[in-house]
Parts: C-alpha cells; sequence; structure tokens
C-alpha cells in the first residue's frame, strides 16, 4: 500500500485529540537562578529552592538511549498494523523489556475530563485491543460515560512506542469470565478483592478482605466475580514510534479510512 503524497491539512481524525509522544531530547545539567515567586505568595524556604534545582538538574542531566538502537523501514511495514504490532511487542520482550505488555490506558469521563493508568494487555487480535477491569472502578464507569479511549506502549530498551485508539465496547459475563479464569491465582484474588476505585479506610482493611480473597481464590478457582468485565478496543488509529539517536524518529501512523487502513508518516 503506497504511503500519501500530500501532507496537506484535513479534517481531524476520529482520535485527533493525541497523546504527545515523548520528544525523548536529554539536556546538558546546568544551574540556574530559580524564577521569582508570584506576588503574594509565601516565601520559599531556601531548602525547598535547592531541592527544585536539584530536581531539575536531575531530570536535564539524564541521559536517553545510550544503546544502539534497531532500525525500522517504514516502506516495509504491513499493510495492516496488528501484525507489526505484535513483532514489536515480540522483539521488546526479547530484548528484555520488563513486563512488554503493560499500557497506558487513558480514558475520560462524562465531562471530558481525562485519567490515565497503567495495566496488562491481555490480547490483541482482529477484533482489537483486550483489556480488563470491574465495571463498578474509575475506567469502567468512564468508558461506560464515553466508550473511546487511548492505549500507550513504552519499550525503552528499543526506543519504541505504540499508540492505539479508538471505541471501546465491553465483552458479554462468559468472555469475561473466561477472561479473569484463565489468569493467574493471584489476578482472581485481586478481583474477589473487588472494590476498586473505591475510598479505602486503612491498610489493615485491605490485608484482612485480600487474605480471605486468597484463601477463596485457591479454594475456588472458578469463583465468579459479576462486575469483572473484558473490554476491546477497536483501533481508528494505530501509531508506530521508532526512536533514533539523532533524534530523526520515525512515526508510522495507521489511519482507518472506509473499512481499509491508510498509512502515512508523521514529523517526528
Amino acid at each position: 500500500m503506497p504511503f500519501r503524497a500530500s501532507f496537506a491539512a484535513r479534517s481531524p481524525a476520529p482520535c485527533a485529540h493525541r497523546r504527545t509522544l515523548p520528544g525523548m531530547t536529554d539536556h546538558p545539567a546546568r544551574r540556574e537562578t530559580p524564577d521569582p515567586a508570584p506576588a503574594g505568595s509565601p516565601a520559599a524556604h531556601p531548602a525547598d529552592e535547592d531541592g527544585a534545582r536539584a530536581f531539575r538538574e536531575l531530570l536535564r542531566g539524564l541521559r536517553v538511549w545510550d544503546t544502539e538502537l534497531p532500525s525500522f523501514d517504514p516502506a516495509a511495514a504491513p499493510d495492516d498494523p496488528l501484525p507489526l504490532f505484535r513483532q514489536w511487542l515480540r522483539e521488546a520482550a526479547e530484548a528484555g523489556v520488563t513486563e512488554p505488555h503493560t499500557m497506558t490506558l487513558a480514558t475520560a469521563d462524562a465531562a471530558g475530563a481525562p485519567s490515565v493508568r497503567t495495566l496488562m494487555l491481555h490480547d490483541a487480535d482482529e477484533r482489537g485491543w483486550h483489556f480488563a477491569s470491574h465495571r463498578g472502578s474509575r475506567k469502567g464507569r468512564e468508558l461506560r460515560a464515553r466508550p473511546r479511549a487511548a492505549l500507550g506502549f513504552y519499550w525503552p530498551a528499543v526506543g519504541r512506542q505504540v499508540r492505539v485508539c479508538g471505541p471501546v465496547t465491553a465483552a458479554g459475563p462468559e468472555e469475561s469470565a473466561a477472561d479473569l479464569h484463565h489468569r493467574s491465582t493471584g489476578a482472581l484474588a485481586a478481583a474477589l478483592v473487588g472494590r476498586q476505585s473505591e475510598v479505602l479506610g486503612s491498610v489493615e482493611e485491605l490485608a484482612r478482605a485480600s487474605e480471605a480473597a486468597w484463601e477463596r481464590a485457591r479454594r475456588e478457582p472458578e469463583a465468579p466475580v459479576p462486575s469483572w468485565t473484558l473490554y476491546v478496543l477497536h483501533p481508528e488509529e494505530v501509531e508506530f514510534f521508532q526512536g533514533d539517536a539523532q533524534r530523526r524518529h520515525v512515526r508510522l501512523n495507521y489511519r482507518r479510512e472506509g473499512g481499509r487502513w491508510v498509512r502515512e508518516l508523521l514529523w517526528p
């Protein structure tokens, strides 16, 4: 499939509110004069100023990609983003990335206020990208109010990122239960604790609930958790980002258009 030759302005895509990909720049550490405090604000303690200055110097002194990164030829990419995603995740695992199946999930409430968290990818197939949670959790409530989401994967050892966004649907109770019971005993125990995102009275209360949940999970490996819900994000846009030490990053974007995938390169 050829790339689009023109990058002229077009109407926003369904996922036009994109997560900005990190620029992956590093800065030489340098000392600086702190900005003056706004008029009327309390004077900062010298120790606070020193801590803030040290923190900025830490951030600006951190190095990125001090290793050889893989190359990526977008012209050789497949017509569909799914095979490339599976390949990149496998290569991240082979490169030693810890938990390469972890991802950030961004949702928004009814008023449009966003929230983000990290969770595990359960599958990626022709239907979409799968993840799960309690439907009464914050993410579950937000997906009910606004059934759209964005996912972000970052694999620093290979300088790669993948961004996926689109509408989300909830699977039925049988498929959701099968998803949970294919996972570990610990995953079932965590699901049995429930009450995700509710206010917790004390760590002791959590310990008691967790202990009881672990006992039940070991005793009943098929214990039902009615609130557990499998979600499927149906991709409308999938972007692959390959970092480059010279900052000539490659960004290949797949966009669903008229029932087919359109591929386009993006400026880094």
